[in-house]
């Protein structure tokens, strides 16, 4: 009998949603309503407050997933001649003392004061790089991963911000402009648009087909910053900022140029003060080094530059109570509780779960199921409970025993021994070894498509799941197989949707080698790890040999992996499941060798190693140093060693045992001289 209510219940759900969809498309597509705004909107409340009711009803056209309606014209994907990265976040002074100190080591500097930031308003909107050739609009990306993005010139062209030619003096050859596409407060208010924020009204609007529909959207360009760039004459950041005004680009008026933590918090909380005033969404301040020189030498780290940092605005907040508490199995094995809660608007986002982080932090902080808690949003980090209102608490609160086998597979769970802490993780993991487990297969598979993996478009987590639920995939090789005309036939799936997701997949099989052991999801190994592994190994057949002949002794030179990846990586190979992935991916993947960044660096060839205190530059720095110029660093003494550049004090062992290999042996000004550089 309940089976029979409940799939009435997901007859009228799924009606409702092919109505909305239709209101939709006819809105947001076609500019032609179907309806008047009351029966819009009473149609939505209807799906959400069905879903709320019927956790078991979901659909990816649901207006709690979809805002307005995706445009069906699939925009040419064009690379950025530079990628366009994220930047990390600070949310305290801590942070920022942290981002500063790394900096002073990273160039050896003892005194703060000679640092200057551009300080300047994190908009809240959606990027665009803009590319100019002699001082003419030329073309027009969205940011899309990073790497390369969506061409969206004529849409970007109906925004009178962006200037068609650029004027005054000082304009180069060549330059792409970046920058912040969004639409003010007070605009946004006058449209008669179904969108939930700004935010979304911008990027709906520069997805348009259509660019005459673009055109009457009031989408505001203010730039900030500049990717690639020919015969750029200019020292800093401040001063092209200045030069950006000059070409007929606006900026932002709350740009400051500052010295000292102290000053930077200063600004940042007065500008988080005037939030309400200011006629567009800013969600932060990101502080960048001033100088372009200390900028280069700083460089990037992953995917973020070291000279840059997204001080946040505080975190919102809120009271909910806990209904339940749920256990999430992640990619590596991790049981992270998760809180269930009384669905609550935190920041304009509606929150149905927060996470406890850990079995730790729920004993710590005493939270049990049916307490009223504080629930914190900071940014984009996920809502995690902050205490217990004690006072409010029921007697029918129940305490939350953590599981010790694990929820999907039945594995027992443990918590592993750290050897550097001497102490148990507070994680506690499934000792499952990945694809036996569903919940670790179904994340490891989110992982393989995710965007800094292959990312497949069209293949989001709800559709691996759904997919996996349907036994369309069990193991990533499987992506490549799927039967296209049983996705026809699916709910939500048609000859379109279904061409687009075989083309997305189709173009993602051409992957580089760092991307590819990224993708794999082993543990341990991030994307840094994976591409220092991938310029040691160069090849996709020498990184499939490390489990054939027992090779692990070639990560062993690398410097930054240590025994713990080392040892995650040897795990993986030892895996008789990990193995066939690795076969049938290699069949389906094209995975191009690691390039060389400068070929013709003058270190060429030639591997280094450093012992001893530097004077004037930092061993991090130094290391950079030799990887610009095309140089390996390794991390042991052995016959792969040509110089051993020595400083103040060095580990005598390390020059005892290069004497014996008869390896070169030089100074600190050696090295230098070695790059023609005289001094730091």
């Amino acid at each position: 009998m309940i089976k029979k209510n409940n799939l009435k219940i997901k007859e009228d759900y799924l009606k409702k949603i092919q109505i909305y969809k239709k209101y939709n498309e006819a809105y947001f597509n076609k500019s032609n309503p179907l309806v008047d705004d009351n029966v819009y909107d009473n149609l939505k409340n209807e799906i959400l407050i069905l879903e709320k009711k019927y956790p078991f009803l979901k659909d990816k056209e649901s207006p709690s997933l979809n805002v307005g309606f995706k445009p069906s014209k699939n925009f040419k994907k064009v690379k950025h001649k530079v990628p366009m990265l994220s930047l990390n976040n600070a949310f305290n002074r801590e942070d920022l003392v942290n981002f500063e100190k790394k900096i002073l080591n990273f160039l050896n500097l003892e005194r703060s004061d000679l640092l200057e930031y551009s300080a300047e308003p994190k908009i809240d909107g959606i990027s665009a790089s803009l590319f100019y050739k002699k001082g003419n609009f030329i073309q027009g990306l969205s940011r899309g991963d990073g790497v390369e993005g969506e061409d969206i010139t004529e849409n970007l062209s109906t925004i009178t911000d962006i200037p068609k030619i650029l004027k005054g003096k000082n304009i180069p050859e060549e330059i792409d402009i970046r920058g912040e596409v969004f639409i003010q407060n007070t605009d946004f208010k006058k449209l008669n648009e179904k969108f939930a924020n700004p935010r979304n009204a911008a990027s709906g609007s520069l997805r348009q087909k259509d660019p005459e529909k673009t055109k009457k959207i009031p989408l505001k360009f203010i730039a900030y910053t500049f990717g690639f760039s020919k015969n750029l004459n200019i020292s800093n950041q401040f001063q092209f900022l200045k030069m950006l005004k000059n070409w007929g680009f606006k900026v932002n008026n709350y740009n400051r140029l500052i010295k000292g933590i102290d000053n930077l918090i200063k600004n940042h909380s007065a500008l988080e003060a005037k939030r309400k005033e200011i006629d567009f969404d800013i969600d932060g301040i990101v502080y960048k080094i001033n100088d372009f020189s200390v900028q280069r030498r700083l460089g990037f780290v992953a995917n973020a530059p070291r000279w840059a940092i997204a001080h946040k605005f505080s975190a919102n907040k809120s009271i909910s109570e806990i209904i339940n508490i749920e256990i999430q199995v992640g990619r590596t094995g991790a049981l992270t509780p998760v809180a269930k809660i009384k669905p609550v608007n935190i920041g304009g986002v509606l929150v149905s779960n927060a996470t406890l982080h850990n079995e730790d932090e729920i004993k710590r902080k005493d939270i049990r199921i049916g307490d009223v808690v504080i629930i914190e949003r900071a940014g984009d980090v996920i809502p995690h409970v902050i205490s217990v209102d004690l006072k409010k608490r029921k007697k029918s609160s129940k305490k939350f025993d953590f599981p010790k086998n694990c929820p999907s597979c039945g594995s027992s769970t443990i918590k592993e021994f750290n050897k550097i802490t001497k102490k148990f993780d507070a994680v506690r993991r499934c000792t499952n070894d990945g694809y036996d487990c569903e919940k670790i297969a179904i994340e490891k598979l989110k992982h393989f498509v995710s965007k800094e993996a292959l990312n497949i478009e069209g293949l989001g987590k709800k559709i691996v799941e759904n997919f996996w639920n349907l036994k369309l995939i069990r193991y990533p090789q499987d992506i490549f197989n799927l039967d296209f005309d049983k996705i026809k036939n699916i709910e939500g799936w048609g000859k379109l949707s279904v061409a687009n997701l075989k083309f997305s997949i189709e173009e993602k099989k051409n992957i580089s080698l760092s991307k590819f052991i990224y993708s794999i999801g082993i543990r341990h190994i991030g994307q840094e790890n994976a591409k220092l592994i991938s310029k040691t190994l160069k090849t996709s057949q020498n990184f499939f040999n490390l489990g054939k002949n027992n090779n692990f002794d070639e990560l062993l030179n690398i410097d930054g992996i240590g025994d713990t990846q080392i040892n995650s990586i040897k795990e993986f190979f030892l895996n008789k499941k990990n193995l066939l992935v690795l076969e049938k991916l290699k069949e389906n993947l094209s995975i191009q060798n690691e390039k060389e960044n400068s070929k013709n660096g003058i270190l060429k060839e030639k591997t280094f190693m450093f012992t001893g205190k530097l004077e004037g530059i930092s061993r991090a720095e130094a290391k950079s140093l030799v990887e610009k110029n095309s140089g390996k660093i390794i991390s042991n003494v052995s016959q792969k060693l040509d110089f051993l550049i020595i400083g103040e004090k060095p580990t005598v062992k390390k020059v005892n045992h290069a004497k014996n290999l008869r390896i070169k042996i030089i100074s600190q000004s050696e090295f230098l001289k070695m790059l023609d550089i005289k001094d730091f």
